[in-house]
């Protein structure tokens, strides 16, 4: 199998993943009524983060730039 075709399926599949996690977290939190969000949006390797408390923007900011890294490093090692 070819590089494009393993990189497909990962992403397909890390798709489904995050449908998943996202519908059972609706789900968990269905009955609570606090709760915190926060979100990340990934502009390239630029990392935008938001949420309701400094705790979580903070947190995905840390996860934006993990994420940031790993996403250079791999893309480093392709090319």
């Amino acid at each position: 199998m070819s590089f494009s075709q393993n990189a497909l399926k990962t992403g397909i599949i890390l798709v489904f993943i995050g449908f998943i996690l996202v519908f059972l977290g609706m789900l968990l939190s269905a009955g609570g009524t606090s709760g915190e969000f926060g979100g990340l949006i990934l502009v390239g390797p630029i990392p935008i983060a938001f949420g309701s408390s400094p705790g979580i923007t903070s947190a995905m900011l840390w996860a934006g730039v993990v994420l940031a890294l790993v996403y250079l490093f791999v893309f480093r090692r392709v090319r």
